[in-house]
C-alpha cells in the first residue's frame, strides 16, 4: 500500500505513485515491529466496496513497522501506538496495510476486489 502514497521514510529518496500526497513513516524507533491482529473494523471511516461484507468483530493480521497516514482516502483505521490508515480507496484505486494471513476475511476481500467493476 505504501507504494500508492507520495513516498515513505523506508526509502525517502524513491518517490511513491502519488495517488495519495501523504507520506508513509516508521512506527516510533522504540517500537517493535506491528505483530499484530487487529480489526479492521475498529473504525470505517468511509464506506468501502473492497471491505465489504467484513463484518464488526473479524479480524486481520498485520506484520510491518511503517504506517500509512489516516486521510480522506482511508477506508479502515486501526490503531497500534497510534491510528494508522489499514485500508484506503479512492476511485478505482485500493490499497490493504494487511498481510495475506487473514483467512475467512481474506476471501471476503479478494472476492471484493475480483468483482470491482470500477468506480461508482
Amino acid at each position: 500500500m505504501q507504494w500508492l502514497y507520495a513516498g515513505s521514510s523506508e526509502a525517502p529518496s524513491q518517490p511513491g505513485l502519488e495517488h495519495f500526497a501523504d507520506s508513509c513513516a516508521r512506527f516510533s524507533e522504540s517500537q517493535e515491529k506491528v505483530r499484530t491482529s487487529a480489526g479492521i473494523h475498529s473504525k470505517f471511516v468511509q464506506a468501502s466496496r473492497l471491505l465489504a461484507g467484513v463484518e464488526p468483530g473479524e479480524h486481520v493480521y498485520f506484520t510491518h513497522s511503517y504506517k500509512a497516514p489516516v486521510t480522506a482516502d482511508t477506508a479502515a483505521v486501526t490503531h497500534y501506538i497510534e491510528p494508522f490508515a489499514a485500508a484506503v480507496e479512492r476511485g478505482n484505486v485500493m490499497g490493504v496495510q494487511f498481510t495475506r494471513k487473514i483467512q475467512r476475511n481474506g476471501l471476503k476481500i479478494l472476492g471484493n476486489f475480483l468483482k470491482w467493476e470500477g468506480a461508482e
